[in-house]
């Protein structure tokens, strides 16, 4: 596992969104950052999961969290401006933000792959993330130190037999957090990539079922470099593909 020792109140006074937040890594990074003493904004398409989250942190002793409901899939470029700009009334600034959320597929041949799942792969696992990250650059602009995280996997910088339209979206999406890292080099906002590894997570249980689950880290087991990329401790980290193990 990563090593960074992860210390108490460290993303004190921090906004921090977290897409996906309803389960999974999401919703582990989304506990851990409101543990951690920062106030999380819990974005995701299934309102009961995000309140689920919302009463966690609660019941924890965590400042109170916000609520954005949003489906990937169908989101406008007006409805990332919306967001934005409601973050920006209820909070001034964003100090964090973890694009987690991704859709795994159909595994298949390359052959057979139906044009549709690759569309839905294309819009949730690279555009929604463009859109995304171009709504929130002004309000992450306004942070004294900002850290912007994508999602990635073992599959965006080497191509996989069957793995398709998900591993072509990550390459690219590597490719954007390259990008945006470049364009903002020396000021206030870090951009990199988290690789989590094999986690014990239903997209993982999706692609291999037959895992022994019991084999594979948890998603608390990951949190340090989740909780490192979020500190003031990796101001100076940027354009980087790390591991989470």
């Amino acid at each position: 596992m990563f090593a960074y020792q992860i210390k108490k109140n460290s993303l004190n006074n921090k906004t921090i969104l977290v897409t996906g937040a309803g389960a999974g890594i999401g919703r582990q990074a989304a506990l851990s950052y409101a543990e951690l003493g920062a106030t999380v904004i819990l974005l995701g398409r299934t309102v009961k999961k995000l309140e689920s989250v919302y009463d966690e942190i609660i019941a924890q002793g965590g400042s109170e969290p916000a609520i954005i409901p949003l489906d990937l899939n169908g989101a406008t470029k007006q409805n990332y401006r919306d967001m934005s700009a409601t973050i920006a009334q209820q909070f001034g600034q964003l100090d964090g933000a973890l694009l987690n959320a991704s859709m795994l597929g159909d595994l298949t041949p390359f052959a057979q792959l139906k044009e549709n799942i690759w569309d839905e792969i294309v819009q949730v696992n690279v555009k929604a993330q463009f859109l995304m990250a171009q709504a929130l650059l002004p309000i992450m602009q306004k942070a004294p130190h900002a850290s912007l995280i994508f999602t990635t996997s073992g599959v965006g910088s080497q191509g996989r037999a069957f793995w398709g339209a998900y591993s072509v979206s990550k390459f690219a999406t590597e490719g954007l957090m390259q990008v945006i890292a470049d364009e903002y080099e020396n000021s206030n906002l870090r951009t990199n990539a988290i690789n989590p590894g094999a986690t014990r997570t239903q997209m993982r249980s999706s692609a291999y079922p037959a895992e022994d689950k019991d084999t594979l880290a948890k998603p608390e087991d990951i949190m340090p470099l989740y909780v490192y990329l979020m500190s003031d401790d990796s101001v100076a980290v940027n354009g980087e593909v790390l591991k989470a193990q």
